[in-house]
């Protein structure tokens, strides 16, 4: 079970550095005319890459955690973080995508990209703290 984990989890980490990196940033460059079509593009498209990998981290975690015969920090930490990074998604990503849906707003954009970056480490540091116990 570890190992779905940690490769679903590397396809996170891989997912977010890439949007944080490229993806994010090119918002700045669609047409304004083009931008909402574009934003629902993304908004619908982007669902059948997270969601798939980020359910898997998700439920093969709680099976690692009722499974474990010992409690384990790195396990629990990278917990913690998803919980974070789940909450974060649900919270402000959400609603960020369905307000720049309307159209583009440059404030907003880089809003998303600054506070991405927190998703981005927080995701990275999972990535590490799983690897660890792994070792």
């Amino acid at each position: 079970m570890i190992i779905v984990h940690l490769i679903a989890t590397s396809v996170m980490v891989g997912v977010i550095w890439i949007i944080q990196l490229v993806h994010y940033p090119s918002f700045h460059f669609i047409e304004v005319n083009q931008y909402t079509t574009f934003q629902r593009f993304h908004m619908s498209r982007i669902s059948y890459v997270v969601i798939p990998a980020m359910l898997t981290e998700l439920f093969t975690l709680i099976l690692i955690i009722i499974s474990m015969n010992q409690v384990d920090l790195h396990i629990l930490a990278s917990a913690l973080l998803l919980i974070i990074i789940w909450l974060m998604t649900a919270v402000f990503f959400s609603g960020v995508h369905q307000k720049l849906a309307l159209g583009y707003d440059q404030a907003v954009v880089e809003k998303l990209v600054n506070l991405n970056w927190v998703r981005t480490l927080l995701w990275t540091l999972r990535l590490l703290l799983i690897s660890i116990y792994i070792i």
